[in-house]
């Protein structure tokens, strides 16, 4: 991939909390419509990356780009307002308010939106995640592990992101709906969106994604084609074993 192409790119990135490197060196990019996919142990810094892209941390060294725009150290919502939104491990809802209100909240990053758009938006999750709206008036509070990762998705979908940056989207969720949430990471690739998708299920993100990335103590040991890493010999052994009956 030419840098002309990527929508994302990180150069070289360094990431330190004191005088450790949580992340060293790392460099990947993000074209439109592809999956980027970066796995590896607890503790790799694969979580400290996404926040550093997104702009929740501070950068030591090297840059990221957007549309080979520099953003590096550009505040959270700015970067939103350029169509990157970050989905967290955490989920980060607003448990006391319903679902809807969750929703219409994550549109903020389309401040000219009218009402109307903003409608139309509501009624494409809704599309999206039938659960949602099925479950509109309920206070997030109340909902299942599964649909609270619906939501959070759905809350990322509002704000029309060009970009998708999700942390362990199946952590703690029934394999039924592990595969429900990467179906709709596919269709939303086929619509343009770019995703750099952070996943401890090596196996469910090598499938759906076009490029894969393996992040060890902070640094990227392995990169390719998501295929040829899905059979390379130290990526089975490592994070995939054996292929579940």
């Amino acid at each position: 991939m030419s840098g002309g192409d990527a929508l994302l790119e990180v150069r070289g990135l360094e990431v330190r909390y004191g005088k450790i490197a949580a992340v060293r060196g790392v460099s990947l990019r993000v074209a439109p419509g592809r999956v980027a996919t970066v796995i590896g142990p607890n503790g790799a810094g694969k979580t400290t990356l996404l926040s550093a892209v997104a702009g929740l941390l501070p950068v030591a060294a090297g840059e990221v780009l957007l549309d080979g725009r520099r953003i590096t150290g550009d505040p959270v919502e700015e970067n939103a307002g350029r169509g990157l939104a970050l989905v967290p491990e955490t989920r980060e809802l607003f448990t006391g308010m319903s679902v809807e209100d969750n929703l219409v909240l994550g549109a903020f990053p389309l401040r000219r939106a009218g009402r109307g758009e903003r409608r139309a938006l509501l009624e494409e999750v809704f599309g999206i995640f039938p659960r949602l709206r099925e479950r509109r008036g309920q206070l997030a509070g109340t909902l299942s592990g599964g649909e609270r990762q619906m939501l959070a998705l759905g809350r990322a979908l509002m704000g029309r992101p060009r970009l998708l940056l999700l942390d362990e989207p199946s952590l703690g969720l029934a394999p039924i709906v592990v595969r429900e949430i990467f179906q709709v990471l596919v269709r939303l690739r086929a619509q343009g969106v770019a995703i750099l998708l952070v996943e401890q299920n090596a196996r469910a993100a090598l499938q759906v994604a076009d490029e894969g990335f393996v992040l060890e103590t902070g640094e990227v040991t392995l990169a390719g084609a998501a295929a040829a890493l899905a059979s390379d010999p130290r990526v089975v052994e490592t994070y995939l074993g054996l292929e579940p009956r």
